[in-house]
């Protein structure tokens, strides 16, 4: 291997490190949907002429721009055509509804707001209008256009914020945690680094590209000099064909992904379901060892798992080369410049590749102890060997497919049910998603039993978002509480509905 990811990845910001690469090999494709090949030059000229376009709209450096689009070649150039101007992103999952996108466009202050229009059948364009939302644009199939003469010169320096992302975390509002080039390039470098790939590779992105996670793999890309596969909407197995005719070497993306790649591979043992790979790679949920060896065994494939968050995309990450013990039982060890201390318990960090905060400075003083070390809400340890092992979290919040679903928004929504006088909302451990979403009420005396067909569809109607929806319904004639505060106690409730645990799944 060269030197040149670490001469690419002292680029103080995310245009210069496209620019660098784009001179560097300008033929070579970055991105594949489809039928359609965009090269790293292409990405170069293309979004400068669609920074031209927003130019022309009257976007500038500082002017914050939200957007919500699926996983698209055009997402990626308007993203990188942003970075170009110098403009504060503000992205935004494609599956969220009004109440998040409201809070997002109120809290950021987006002049501008990028939709696909109609989008798996919701409007995103109406949804736009009805909340108010200045400066709508549809981006979906065509960008803005411009001559790049008129452009400024791109950002020189990469520590100013440029970026919102969003995050439910503990409280039943989404947090805006700020971020800069710089710490998303820290964060994809040591992602890139850690998983040992190179330029021979063909990675893919069946995830939002709207989620922390964007960046964090496009800055590997670039680095690497490889090209990625994009998924639109990622649905198994129809998704195979395009993995197989991309020669995809690595996937994943969370829990659900492994489960979801392993039960197609079942359903033809002895025969590789995507012959070119050789590695599984993700995180954002907790892995079940017993998944780790069985995609070894079954794949005959890799599988590297870390931990990371909207506020630290990159933590830590297994190492390819690792043993299968920490490979199958740990999150891997955290990459240089990461510092780790375990307080009381919980995980704390500090590096680069940590958020400068939130949007709320109130939340930001909470975050962040005396030395700096940013507070995740998540109990670890650290073994001899440097290997973080993660065994609960402080927050009261749910990780259902690698997002975080906080427990409080829907518990507050139930609460205004006429047939509920108590709930708590609980995340079950799952081999497919992570965990699951497990509503459990208490219901006034005389109310009609409910359904969990009832809730789900109530649930909707207050604007809840789908991938929020509870799975799993639970009617108990009283929640389990303690003697002082009458405290819901939910990890009661956790061992009472929580399947048994399985079996490492080794032979």
């Amino acid at each position: 291997m060269t030197d040149t990811p670490h001469l690419l990845g002292s680029a103080r910001t995310l245009w210069e490190l496209a620019d660098r690469r784009a001179a560097l090999t300008p033929s070579r494709p970055v991105l594949l949907q489809g039928d359609r090949v965009l090269t790293f030059g292409e990405l170069r000229a293309r979004a400068e002429r669609v920074a031209a376009g927003l130019y022309g709209m009257g976007v500038r450096p500082g002017t914050v721009v939200a957007w919500q689009l699926p996983t698209r070649v055009e997402t990626v150039l308007l993203s990188f055509a942003l970075a170009r101007l110098g403009a504060v992103q503000s992205p935004l999952i494609p599956y969220y509804r009004d109440r998040e996108v409201a809070f997002a466009l109120r809290g950021s202050k987006a002049e501008f707001f990028a939709v696909p229009g109609v989008w798996r059948g919701h409007d995103h364009t109406a949804m736009a209008h009805r909340l108010g939302a200045r400066g709508v644009f549809e981006a979906y199939a065509t960008l803005p256009d411009g001559d790049p003469a008129v452009l400024p010169p791109p950002p020189a320096e990469g520590t100013a914020v440029r970026w919102i992302y969003w995050t439910s975390g503990t409280t039943s509002d989404p947090k805006g945690v700020l971020h800069t080039d710089r710490s998303l390039i820290a964060g994809g470098s040591c992602l890139a680094h850690a998983l040992r790939l190179s330029a021979a590779d063909v990675g893919s992105m069946a995830f939002p590209y709207a989620h922390i996670a964007g960046p964090d793999y496009t800055v590997m890309l670039l680095l690497y000099g490889f090209p990625a596969v994009l998924f639109e909407h990622f649905a198994l197995p129809e998704a195979l064909a395009e993995y197989r005719r991309h020669g995809v070497t690595v996937a994943g993306g969370s829990t659900a992904f492994y489960s979801l790649f392993l039960a197609e591979q079942r359903k033809r043992p002895g025969e590789k379901v995507i012959p070119s790979l050789r590695l599984l790679a993700g995180g954002g949920a907790p892995k079940p060892p017993g998944l780790y060896h069985a995609v070894v065994r079954e794949m005959g494939v890799q599988l590297t798992h870390g931990y990371g968050m909207t506020e630290v995309p990159m933590i830590t990450m297994g190492d390819p080369g690792d043993t299968p013990e920490n490979l199958a039982a740990t999150e891997g060890r955290p990459p240089e410049g990461m510092e780790i201390r375990i307080v009381d318990g919980e995980v704390r960090l500090r590096g680069e590749a940590v958020c400068r905060g939130y949007l709320d400075p109130a939340q930001t003083a909470e975050a962040f102890d005396a030395d700096g070390f940013l507070r995740t809400g998540d109990l670890g340890r650290l073994t001899p060997s440097g290997h973080l092992v993660l065994t609960g979290r402080l927050k009261d919040v749910i990780i259902r497919k690698g997002e975080n679903i906080s427990a409080q928004e829907i518990e507050d929504l139930l609460a205004a049910h006429p047939a509920v006088a108590d709930a708590a909302v609980v995340g079950l451990p799952d081999a497919e998603r992570g965990e699951l979403v497990c509503a459990v009420v208490e219901q006034p005396p005389g109310a009609p039993v409910l359904t969990l067909d009832e809730v789900v569809t109530y649930l909707r109607a207050q604007g809840l978002s789908v991938h929020k929806l509870p799975e799993r319904l639970e009617v108990l004639p009283a929640l389990p509480r303690n003697d002082t505060l009458r405290k819901v106690l939910k990890y009661r409730l956790r061992e009472r509905f929580s399947p048994p645990c399985p079996g490492t799944g080794q032979d």
